[in-house]
């Protein structure tokens, strides 16, 4: 972004723009679903808002998110942004503005309040990772004693001690676990 700006902010235009094409796929949707029968916290590593369209309301974007762009300068400068960024925008500063996206190397400013919902978890559900991408990674870890964790991903290559594995996609494993949670809370 230093040597050249145009560069990323045409890239993550082009991202916006495909994510206005995007829709919510049935596990953003039953999780929604979920949230209407449980306290349901999303903590997600995707920049886009379908958790959002789908209907859930308490999502934690850990990378940051692409219809929002912040200063270059001032982190807690963050604006909705929905449009074509260009050079031109500034922060009321003079300094230009940069997709509100946490960078290869930069910290992970949500991670803490990340942990925190994990340890106040009943159930940590963790879809569609590898488990390989850290901190994010390591979130699994602060799950209580006793709470039941489950990892859905059609691939899994961690084998973590105390997780059930369901080697499913999304689409397909997130519903059936929703379904099985609502049943047991209907008991």
């Amino acid at each position: 972004f230093a040597r050249n700006p145009q560069l990323v902010i045409d890239f993550y235009n082009a991202r916006r723009r495909q994510l206005l094409t995007a829709q919510p796929n049935a596990a953003h949707h039953a999780l929604a679903r979920l949230a209407d029968h449980y306290d349901v916290r999303i903590v997600t590593q995707n920049v886009d808002d379908l958790h959002e369209r789908a209907g859930s309301r308490q999502v934690l974007h850990l990378h940051g998110e692409l219809k929002k762009l912040r200063s270059s300068v001032d982190d807690d400068y963050v604006v909705d942004w929905t449009r074509d960024q260009t050079l031109a925008d500034r922060d009321p500063d003079g300094y230009l503005m940069r997709p509100h996206i946490v960078w290869f190397g930069e910290a992970v400013p949500l991670i803490e309040e990340a942990v925190r919902l994990v340890e106040a978890a009943d159930t940590v559900i963790v879809v569609g990772t590898s488990l390989k991408v850290y901190p994010a990674a390591s979130l699994l870890h602060y799950a209580r004693f006793g709470v039941p964790v489950y990892l859905i991903d059609p691939k899994p290559n961690a084998d973590v001690s105390g997780v059930e594995i369901l080697a499913q996609t999304a689409v397909r494993g997130v519903p059936a676990l929703v379904a099985e949670l609502l049943r047991a809370a209907e008991r």
